[in-house]
């Protein structure tokens, strides 16, 4: 039964890509996130992302916490009909749309040639941040969770490949396998910090424990590679502004759990720098 819905929807997917590779992508961008407004609270537990909204802004009132939520789903619908657009994004008349504060600091790393982690979350259109690193020619493995819907994701990750960066790598353990040896041929790792994991540890999160991932911090300890963190804001709808801040080096002493806890830190800083760009839906505390 799950294939003959996972076919639906992507048939159903297919039916509006075609409508929004007519109309362009300014007015397919207005209309996803119309629709999206409409349709995602259906798809999405309002409980747990109002839930979510409260740990991070417990002061926050019913009239902020619902801008938020608008604007989430209007930063998802926007996203879904970009997806269409990424070859724009890379090399056409999109790509002056992004705009990089820091790309010195990218310029560096990859004039020597260096190992680094870049970290971030799931903030704005997320894709186009490895886009960019791999953009400037900085060589690159990132690592992603493949969709359930297989149809979808086959599609998905053609379209990654093509125009965000050639090493896609799978979430699990043979992408681990995968992600040192790349790093041992001199790569460098991209990976969202704020998905849900079943495995990992317990890491305080907006004063709470959620599992979060270990890969960054076991990466630095094996290969002593520096953390970038990157930051991406949405605004005037198809427009981007990349933030790159400056590479963190740990010590020998810092623990997993240490670098892990640090980690979140540096992501709640970012999720508070602007909520409206984070999506909201995913139970990290599950």
């Amino acid at each position: 039964m799950k294939i003959i819905k996972y076919l639906i929807q992507f048939i159903i997917i297919c039916f509006f890509y075609v409508i929004f590779k007519v109309i362009g992508v300014k007015l397919s961008s207005f209309l996803s996130r119309k629709l999206f407004k409409i349709i995602g609270p259906i798809f999405r537990s309002k409980k747990i992302i109002n839930n979510n909204i409260k740990k991070a802004f417990p002061n926050y009132n019913f009239k902020k916490l619902n801008k938020i939520k608008s604007s989430m789903w209007n930063n998802y619908g926007r996203v879904f009909a970009e997806y269409l657009y990424m070859k724009n994004f890379r090399n056409g008349n999109l790509s002056k749309n992004i705009s990089i504060e820091g790309e010195d600091i990218l310029l560096n790393i990859k004039d020597q040639n260096q190992r680094v982690i870049f970290i971030s979350g799931h903030f704005s259109n997320f894709e186009l941040m490895a886009m960019q690193i791999d953009k400037i020619g900085i060589k690159i493995g990132a690592i992603y969770r493949p969709l359930n819907n297989i149809f979808l994701n086959k599609f998905m990750e053609r379209i990654r490949k093509k125009y965000i960066c050639n090493n896609q790598i799978k979430k699990g353990i043979g992408g681990l396998k995968e992600l040192i040896k790349l790093n041992n041929q001199g790569f460098s790792t991209a990976l969202m910090t704020d998905q849900r994991v079943s495995q990992g540890i317990k890491s305080n999160f907006f004063n709470e424990k959620a599992f979060t991932t270990t890969i960054p911090a076991q990466l630095i300890k094996k290969f002593n590679m520096p953390v970038v963190p990157i930051f991406i804001e949405r605004y005037e709808g198809i427009k981007f502004k990349m933030i790159v801040h400056k590479p963190i080096h740990f010590s020998n002493e810092d623990t997993i759990e240490n670098i892990t806890n640090e980690l979140n830190k540096i992501l709640e800083k970012m999720i508070h720098t602007n909520p409206n760009n984070w999506i909201w839906s995913h139970n990290r505390w599950k």
